[in-house]
C-alpha cells in the first residue's frame, strides 16, 4: 500500500497542532536509508544528490559532466516538527510521465517541468518536486518516484581526489565575488541574494542547499576555455537587465521560468550557456550579477 502524504500549509500545520518529533529528533538515519545515500548536512538542511551519471549528454561538442548540468537533488528542512522537501530531478523525456505519475500518487507536488539547456543530445528535462510531512514517508515516496527513471540508485564511491580544474579559479573567484569549489571536474560557485526568500512562511535557508543561490558552473574545455551553465535567481524587474547583460557578453539565455509555486518574493530562474574563454565569461557573469540584488565579496 502506497503512503499518501497530505499537503498542508504552514498555517494548517500549526492549526492542526502537529505533534511529530522536534527537528533535532528526526531520524535522519532512516531518511538516509530510504533514499539509499548519505546527506550533505548544512545548517538544518539535509541534501541528497541524485546525479545522472548514467547519461552521456553532449552539447555543442562538449560532453556534459554531472556536476555541470546533470546533478539532480532533493533537500529536507525541518518544519513545525515535520519536514518540507524540495528537489530538482534530471530526466529524459520518456521518464517524465512515469516519474510524475508516481510522485503524484504518493502525495508529492510537481512544481515545474522544463528544460535548462538547448541542443543537448539526448535532451534533458528537469522536474521540480515538493512536499510537507513525515520525513521518512517523504523519502520513501521520493525513492519510489525516482525509481520510475533510470537514475542510478546506488552511489559510486567518491574519487580519492578531485579531477584537476585547468582554469584560473582564483581569478574567477575574484571576478564573481564568491568562493567556488571543485566537484567532479567542474568549478561551482553560488551567489546568494541580499533579500530573504520564504516558502509557506519558512525562510529558505541556508540558501545554497535550498537551491536559491544564483549557481554557476565552469567545466574546462581546454586552452583556458570553459563551458558554463547554471541559473540566476531573480525578481521580475531584474529579468530583462540580466538577459541583456548576458547576451551582450556572448552568453546564451536558454530558459526563463519558475521552480516553486508559493515563494515570496516571486522568484524567476534564468539558465544560460556558453563555451569560451573562462575569464571573459566570468566577467560577463559578473556584469549580470551586478544587475541583481546579490551578495558578493
Amino acid at each position: 500500500m502506497k503512503c499518501m502524504i497530505p499537503f498542508i500549509t504552514a498555517a494548517g500545520l500549526l492549526a492542526a497542532g502537529a505533534t511529530a518529533a522536534a527537528a533535532q529528533d528526526v531520524d535522519w538515519n532512516a531518511v538516509d536509508g530510504a533514499l539509499g545515500r548519505k546527506a550533505a548536512v548544512v545548517g538544518d538542511t539535509h541534501r541528497y544528490p541524485f546525479p545522472r551519471t548514467d547519461l552521456n549528454v553532449t552539447l555543442d561538442g562538449v560532453t556534459i559532466k554531472p556536476g555541470l548540468a546533470l546533478g539532480g537533488w532533493v533537500v529536507f528542512k525541518p518544519m513545525h516538527g515535520q519536514a518540507m522537501v524540495m528537489g530538482d530531478l534530471v530526466l529524459l523525456e520518456t521518464e517524465i510521465n512515469p516519474v510524475m505519475a508516481k510522485m503524484i500518487a504518493n502525495g508529492l507536488e510537481i512544481t515545474a517541468v522544463h528544460n535548462h539547456l538547448l541542443r543537448a543530445n539526448p535532451a534533458t528535462f528537469y522536474m521540480h518536486v515538493g512536499g510537507h510531512g513525515d520525513p521518512v514517508k517523504l523519502a520513501n515516496a521520493i525513492r519510489e518516484g525516482i525509481a520510475e527513471s533510470k537514475t542510478p540508485m546506488t552511489v559510486a564511491a567518491p574519487p580519492a581526489q578531485q579531477p584537476a580544474i585547468d582554469l584560473d579559479t582564483a581569478q574567477i573567484d575574484q571576478i564573481i565575488g564568491a568562493k567556488g569549489q571543485a566537484n567532479g571536474g567542474v568549478y561551482q560557485l553560488g551567489v546568494p541574494r541580499r533579500d530573504p526568500i520564504t516558502e509557506n512562511g519558512m525562510a529558505l535557508t541556508p540558501t545554497g542547499p535550498m537551491g536559491v543561490n544564483s549557481a554557476m558552473g565552469f567545466q574546462p574545455t581546454g586552452g583556458g576555455k570553459a563551458a558554463i551553465t547554471g541559473d540566476f535567481v531573480l525578481t521580475g524587474e531584474e529579468v530583462n537587465p540580466v538577459v541583456k547583460a548576458l547576451r551582450s557578453n556572448g552568453i546564451e539565455v536558454t530558459a526563463i521560468h519558475s521552480h516553486m509555486l508559493t515563494e515570496q518574493p516571486r522568484i524567476i530562474f534564468m539558465h544560460f550557456w556558453a563555451n569560451d574563454d573562462a575569464i571573459k565569461l566570468a566577467k560577463g557573469l559578473r556584469a549580470a550579477i551586478d544587475k541583481t540584488a546579490s551578495k558578493t565579496n
